[in-house]
Order: structure tokens, then C-alpha cells, then sequence
């Protein structure tokens, strides 16, 4: 088989079904980025060890798939199957998911001893250390729930929001309004008889010092800010 191509795999009912595809195309398709098909398959042709040559019967195919259209049956392969992928594409894929992972739990979790975020360098350092393997198809999101119970093995942690209150003085509100707005989840806003801007806001408790900070800045130091609750999700 050519280097330029790799395998899809399906298993079902105790049977195998194969097919051939260009690598990157097919690894695109897979994770959502590519919606068109053409041009991923290297031969309109399904196979049961494609290694041999061999192929299915017709029949093993309908019961299966419910149709004997390789176009249909090989999309299927494909969006249920496994791919397999080359060394440099696990690599970066899982590379590129244990980025956002260490993002996700550097703002949302903190340590629990003293509520203090965690770095995104100290939770990198401990996924190295318990070893955790990442999915390099599975949704991040689907991994995280895991990857943090095993994160609690070395490090002090729990996933919390913090629900802040958040008061802006007339003359900051140009400057300040479009970063509050886009700081958390308003849950609720209003204006004061002075101007004033005034928001309640669910933000990930790791960006709460940040925000707090970056606010004060803006307006330099007299925007209020209450913690109004702190809630572990």
C-alpha cells in the first residue's frame, strides 16, 4: 500500500470492514473540519482485509450497513470507525488537545487548600507526572471529567465559578463596558441614575483574580467588585 494512503477500520457483528484514504483528507473528515467526502477515498471499493485483496460479500454488506453503495458504507467506516493515523498526526493532534485541557483546567479549577488558581505550567507538569494518555479522537470535554479526578492524586484541586457583582463609574464605561461584557456569562445588568454600569457575571473561578485585576486597571481602581458566591460544578 502506498505510504500516501493509510486504513479506516469497522468492526461489527464479528466482521471487519476496510477501506483506503488519504491520510490527511480522511483525518479532517474525522474530526469534524472537512465536510466534504470527495476525494478521501483512495479505490471505490470495501474490503474485509485490504492487505489481501480480500472484500466482502454483498450480503455482509447490506446486513451490516444496510446498503451495498460503497460512497455510503465507506462514510460510515469512516465517521464510526477507526482511522489510522500517522506518528506526526497523533502527535499534534494530542498535542493540540492537551493544550486546551490544561486551558480549560487552568481557568476553571483552582487549589483547594487555598482557592488560588492553577497555573497552566503546574498542571502541565502534574498530567506529566500520574502519566495521563490523551484520546486523540475523543472531545476534550468527554476526557476532562477523568483527567481532573486523576489530577486530585497530586495536586489540591476542585472545579469552581465564582458569581461576581460588578460596578462600573460613568466615566469608565467606554473603556470598561465591552471587557466586562465579555468577561463571563451576564446574568444580570443595569444602568444607575449616574451613568453607572452596574452586572452580575459567572466567570471560572481560575479568572477571577485576573478579571478583577485587568477591571481595576481599566478604570483605574474604582470599579467595585463583590464576590456575591463561589460555586464547585
Amino acid at each position: 500500500m502506498s505510504s500516501e494512503y493509510t486504513i479506516a477500520r469497522y468492526k461489527a457483528r464479528g466482521k471487519k470492514f476496510e477501506i483506503l484514504v488519504d491520510p490527511e483528507r480522511a483525518l479532517e473528515y474525522k474530526l469534524g473540519r472537512r465536510k466534504e467526502f470527495q476525494g478521501i477515498l483512495l479505490f471505490d471499493v470495501i474490503y474485509s482485509d485490504s492487505k489481501k485483496g480480500l472484500k466482502p460479500s454483498r450480503k455482509d454488506l447490506i446486513e451490516i450497513f444496510g446498503t451495498d453503495d460503497v460512497n455510503s458504507i465507506a462514510k460510515e467506516i469512516l465517521e464510526k470507525g477507526e482511522l489510522l493515523i500517522k506518528a506526526e498526526q497523533r502527535e499534534k493532534l494530542i498535542k493540540e488537545k492537551r493544550r486546551r485541557i490544561i486551558s480549560y483546567i487552568s481557568r476553571y479549577c483552582v487549589d483547594s487548600r487555598t482557592g488560588a488558581p492553577l497555573p497552566p505550567i503546574r498542571v502541565e507538569r502534574a498530567l506529566k507526572d500520574i502519566g495521563v494518555k490523551i484520546d486523540p479522537f475523543k472531545d476534550e470535554e468527554e476526557q476532562i471529567p477523568e483527567i481532573i479526578s486523576k489530577l486530585t492524586e497530586v495536586i489540591p484541586i476542585k472545579k469552581l465559578i465564582s458569581k461576581l457583582v460588578v460596578k462600573v463609574p460613568a466615566i469608565y464605561v467606554g473603556k470598561a463596558y465591552g471587557f466586562v461584557k465579555n468577561g463571563g456569562e451576564i446574568v444580570k445588568e443595569e444602568w444607575g441614575n449616574d451613568g453607572s454600569y452596574i452586572a452580575e457575571l459567572i466567570i471560572p473561578a481560575g479568572l477571577k483574580n485576573e478579571f478583577v485585576d485587568k477591571l481595576l486597571n481599566l478604570t483605574k481602581g474604582t470599579a467595585y467588585v463583590e464576590v456575591k458566591e463561589e460555586r464547585v460544578i
